[in-house]
């Protein structure tokens, strides 16, 4: 049984993991922490500080502005924690791999199994691809409302390929200000936003008589709390370092 602290437990992707939680009979929600004081079937604090329950890992799906008290609690109360949140500064991130070295940490930015497995076969295809001539594009949708674009996993998609690559792409995100033919190491990544796609991320391989597509499909957030869920059963008992959904898909 993993006993599981839920952070932002009122929000959104908070209610969907504990409904996921609720189901799972491998897993607990003990706690939660939220401003709202919406009541939930466990005990909810306005601050992780005050949880007094017994746990085995944080999942943490709230916002960067309480980053400090978070990690600050996991070294503590040495409990290894999920970070799903998203929008870290540059200086946070430095602080999430310091404090990695004290606890167990797990940080990814797109928490789905799917998109995950998707990465690592991009690790496996795309230097054979890239070096056979072929040129690369990503495509990536979401809803109307998605503030930021291109996406976090798209830039995630490219990164890993680049890195496959030596680093020697470059990203172009717009083509239409200028009137030249496309350059070999480029990686073109496009944003479309419309409706309420939840998320949807293609990654191209055009080559000369051949196209190779690879696509993942986010039918509802609940992708996101079940591969976070996945991830604190994962980390549970973990010692201190820094991990990725790379390392629960094995």
């Amino acid at each position: 049984m993993t006993r599981i602290i839920m952070t932002g437990c009122n929000g959104k992707m908070g209610k969907n993991i504990s409904e996921i939680v609720a189901a799972d009979e491998d897993a607990k929600i003990v706690a939660g922490v939220d401003i709202s004081e919406e009541i939930r079937d466990y005990p909810v604090y306005k601050k992780i500080g005050d949880v007094k329950e017994e746990a085995d890992v944080v999942i943490d799906f709230s916002t960067p502005k309480v980053l400090d008290e978070i990690l600050s609690f996991a070294v503590e109360k040495q409990i290894p924690t999920v970070l799903c949140t998203t929008g870290y500064s540059a200086e946070q991130i430095e602080q999430i791999n310091q404090t990695a070295n004290k606890v167990a940490l797990l940080r990814s930015a797109n928490m789905s199994l799917g998109i995950n497995t998707m990465i690592k076969v991009m690790e496996t295809v795309a230097k054979t691809l890239a070096d056979a001539g072929f040129d690369i594009e990503i495509v990536e949708k979401h809803h109307n409302q998605k503030l930021d674009a291109p996406s976090g996993t798209a830039l995630a998609l490219a990164d890993v390929i680049n890195r496959e690559l030596d680093n020697d792409y470059a990203y172009k995100y717009d083509r239409s200000t200028l009137r030249e033919k496309r350059p070999k190491k480029e990686i073109g990544i496009s944003a479309v936003r419309g409706g309420t796609i939840v998320g949807e991320h293609e990654v191209i391989f055009a080559g000369t008589d051949e196209v190779i597509e690879f696509k993942h499909t986010a039918y509802s957030k609940a992708i996101f709390g079940k591969g976070a869920v996945q991830a604190a059963k994962f980390l549970k008992g973990k010692n201190a370092g820094l991990y990725s959904m790379k390392n629960v898909i094995g």
